[in-house]
């Protein structure tokens, strides 16, 4: 980390002041920070699996597909393929291209179970904060008002402010997603052009795109971006078409090569059936497209809700224009209402960026700022911006899922849950088993494990759960409905407390 920055900025076109990254002093405290970080995600992830809070959709489709990989084979999810009627063998990439996985089935060696995937979620989430911290001390110290021990501990407040952020604290809340991946890569691919390795910022964006099919909407808002500097337009470009062919290959070429449909996210019927109506739509009548950007209220609280850690500094630097294809795509569907929720995952995809764009941001403000007779009371108070940063993300933990962490009810041990533990260890090992959703990750490591869902699929075991609703049912009468059916056709009962049942085919 003594790379010295007299060369070009990469991002603001000015020339950094010759500041040294700092050494040692601050490489101790950086990976003290990022170890806790994966520390206290993986705690929050592997408490939470305890509990059975994890679920079938979507830790147990990941878990079969990464072990099938660790088996060298093709990443089949038995319960995806069956409970979306693609069919026992279905390959998840035929669902999302998302390549990617096959990096992480060598830890399967290590330990063969969805904890795995917890914890490796854990350790990639954390790993980008090397990096934002070393984006963010080059652009700190860029200003001539703050010194090199100043712009390092600015740099603290921008890295931690991302690791107690809502958008990776209700990552790691969900299970485990392939959107893990997004914040590391990006904040690598950000810190990379921020140095001028053009090299290494296409690798970096080629695997941007194993993540999955709709990536390619993220490396085209990279071009973007690119495009608004002087040097780097042809470079732009040339992200732009890689990013939109990308995506057409992704969505209309492999994904339905490997059993899928091009179309079994279509989101957008609001305005059309299909890309080129939609599209034609959008341009025809633009303002049905601007009323969907607001319908439900709901995804302006999201954006907001994206841009209010960085105090909306985010919007005065054109890194964030990378999002915004990304953004639409999720705010312009009318369907899947968890995409443009400020739950689930769907925000570790641009958090990075987000962030980054913060830092731009704040740097191109401060270069606004009139040097000759000092920083002034005005350049005094835009210095305490980092600090704030870092205030308003602590402010919010209790509104997210690490304000868990404070509650006893999160760590405690229940009668359903040690009902649950029973009902598991009936199964025996190799077993076909429906099993209600919270159930399910606990089973998914030793037995082919179906998800408890509305049709009947006559596995020879069934673990149900009828005190509280679960998905993919409408409600508990239909959940206890199912039960009764199941009796009368060849079950029994095998155990029974706290609402879960296990249920044995006869000759079991």
């Amino acid at each position: 980390m003594t790379e010295t920055l007299s060369r070009r900025n990469s991002l603001g076109g000015a020339n950094v002041p010759e500041k040294g990254l700092v050494g040692a002093r601050s490489r101790a405290p950086l990976f003290f920070v990022t170890v806790l970080s994966a520390l206290l995600y993986s705690a929050y992830s592997l408490v939470s699996f305890a509990r059975f809070r994890a679920g079938a959709y979507d830790l147990v489709i990941f878990d079969q597909a990464v072990r099938s990989y660790s088996r060298l084979g093709p990443p089949v999810a038995i319960v995806k393929g069956v409970h979306n009627d693609f069919g026992a063998q279905f390959s998840v990439l035929g669902d999302h291209w998302s390549p990617i996985l096959a990096v992480l089935s060598p830890f399967y060696r290590i330990h063969d179970g969805p904890e795995t995937l917890l914890v490796l979620q854990a350790i990639l989430l954390a790993s980008a904060i090397p990096f934002l911290w070393k984006y963010a001390f080059r652009a700190f110290s860029a200003s001539p008002m703050v010194s090199e021990r100043g712009a390092e501990r600015m740099a603290y407040c921008v890295a931690i402010a991302y690791a107690i952020s809502w958008p990776v604290a209700e990552t790691v809340a969900f299970d485990f997603h392939e959107a893990a991946f997004v914040p590391l890569l990006t904040a690598v691919l950000l810190e990379r052009h921020q140095a001028n390795r053009k090299w290494h910022v296409l690798v970096v964006a080629f695997l941007i795109l194993q993540v999955k099919e709709d990536m390619g909407l993220l490396v085209a808002g990279l071009g973007l971006f690119f495009m608004t500097r002087k040097g780097d337009r042809a470079f732009g470009a040339l992200f732009v078409l890689m990013g939109a062919a990308a995506t057409y290959l992704c969505t209309q070429v492999l994904i339905p090569h490997f059993g899928g449909r091009s179309d079994y996210y279509w989101a957008y019927s609001g305005l059309g059936h299909n890309f080129r109506e939609a599209a034609l739509h959008a341009l025809t009548h633009p303002f049905d497209a601007l009323a969907l950007l607001a319908t439900p209220p709901v995804k302006v609280q999201t954006v907001i809700l994206l841009l209010a850690p960085l105090l909306f500094a985010s919007v005065m630097s054109p890194i964030t224009i990378s999002v915004v294809p990304l953004v639409m795509e999720r705010m312009l569907s009318s369907s899947f209402p968890n995409w443009w929720d400020s739950k689930y995952h769907y925000n570790a995809f641009i958090v990075m960026v987000i962030f980054v764009g913060g830092v731009d941001g704040y740097r191109r403000l401060t270069a606004l700022m009139p040097i000759s007779r000092g920083p002034g009371r005005l350049g005094r108070a835009v210095l305490w911006w980092p600090s704030l940063v870092l205030l308003v993300s602590i402010a919010m933990i209790p509104f997210f899922a690490f304000g868990r962490f404070f509650s006893a009810d999160f760590y405690a041990s229940t009668p359903r849950t040690e009902a649950a533990a029973v009902a598991v260890a009936a199964v025996p090992d190799d077993a076909l088993v429906e099993a209600a959703n919270n159930v399910a990750p606990a089973l998914s490591s030793r037995t082919r494990t179906l998800l408890w869902d509305r049709t009947v699929r006559w596995a020879p075991w069934v673990i149900a759960d009828v005190q509280k609703r679960v998905f993919p049912f409408l409600s508990l009468d239909e959940q206890t409905a199912r039960v009764t059916f199941l009796l009368r056709n060849g079950y029994r009962v095998v155990f029974s407390s706290a609402g879960y049942i296990v249920l044995a085919r006869t000759g079991n």
